[in-house]
């Protein structure tokens, strides 16, 4: 009687329509000794879990969460930041004093010469201006000679 009832288990159990009360009664049936001998072949099946419980595994394997690994990177950047302002600092020192430096001479003739070229580049300029101003002018004119009011 319980032979017929273990193998309408089984037919429950190969279509999915068993409960885990009745996966536990098959597991507990298959690992006794009194096994029927034409569901012998069903043995290895139920047994594979119990055996799995009991097996540890050989090496311990080291998992890195995510979190950690996200600040190590970010410890690393911060530390290439500081590296690069800080190797900026030390090699822009020398440029921020020499334009401190800029626009003195130590010789009048030279600082003659360099003040005259940046007057003459002045000059240029306000010279465009002054002739975009007269051609206002002359439009001015035209303007007036054509709406007379």
């Amino acid at each position: 009687m319980e032979f017929n009832k273990m193998e309408a288990l089984l037919e429950k159990y190969f279509e999915g329509e068993t409960s885990i009360a009745e996966e536990n009664e098959l597991k507990n049936y298959f690992s006794s000794s009194n096994v029927a001998p034409h569901l012998e072949q069903y043995r290895p099946l139920f047994g594979y879990f119990t055996e799995a419980k009991q097996q540890k595994p050989a090496n311990d394997v080291f998992l890195v969460s995510k979190k950690r690994k996200i600040a190590w990177l970010s410890i690393a950047a911060s530390i290439l930041v500081l590296m690069g302002a800080g190797t900026y600092a030390y090699f822009n020192t020398d440029t921020v004093k020499e334009s401190k430096e800029l626009g003195t001479y130590d010789d009048p003739k030279e600082a003659f010469v360099a003040t005259q070229k940046a007057l003459a580049m002045l000059s240029d300029n306000v010279n465009v201006g002054i002739e975009g101003v007269q051609y206002l002018q002359v439009y001015e004119v035209t303007k007036e000679k054509v709406f007379v009011e």
